[in-house]
């Protein structure tokens, strides 16, 4: 129990750092260069994905270290664009919603999409990334 409370705490802190690179570069894309919001995210969530798979098998998960690398990357990012999936259905579909009613609303949709997609992360990261364990 120990051990997996410490995993969520390294895996809270590495998304922590993503979700800050993700949602900098997302409000630096829509701002500052003009992109548009769906457009940007997907652009800002691939590159936090890169920066946390990086974290994730190097600090978070106990994963083989003599597993096939480019297998690990490609189910890691197979479960990435799930999850970009879902973070992109949120965005539209909050930021036509809450859009009615203000100004920037991505950026609150963003927080609210972080969090469920973190979540999503979690489980399905541990689920096929993570050693498993022989007993």
């Amino acid at each position: 129990m120990k051990k997996l409370l410490a995993q969520i705490i390294k895996f809270g802190a590495v998304g922590f750092l993503c979700f800050f690179i993700d949602y900098g570069i997302l409000v630096a894309l829509v701002e500052l260069a003009g992109f548009h919001e769906l457009a940007a995210s997907g652009c800002s969530f691939t590159v936090s994905v890169v920066v946390n798979y990086i974290l994730s098998i190097t600090v978070v998960f106990d994963t083989d270290r003599n597993a096939d690398k480019l297998k690990q990357f490609v189910v890691f990012v197979v479960l990435s664009l799930i999850g970009l999936g879902i973070n992109q259905l949120i965005m539209k579909a909050g930021v036509d919603w809450l859009g009615q009613y203000m100004n920037r609303a991505y950026m609150v949709v963003k927080i609210f999409a972080t969090a469920v997609v973190m979540v999503y992360n979690f489980i399905s990261r541990k689920m096929f990334i993570e050693k498993k364990n022989k007993k």
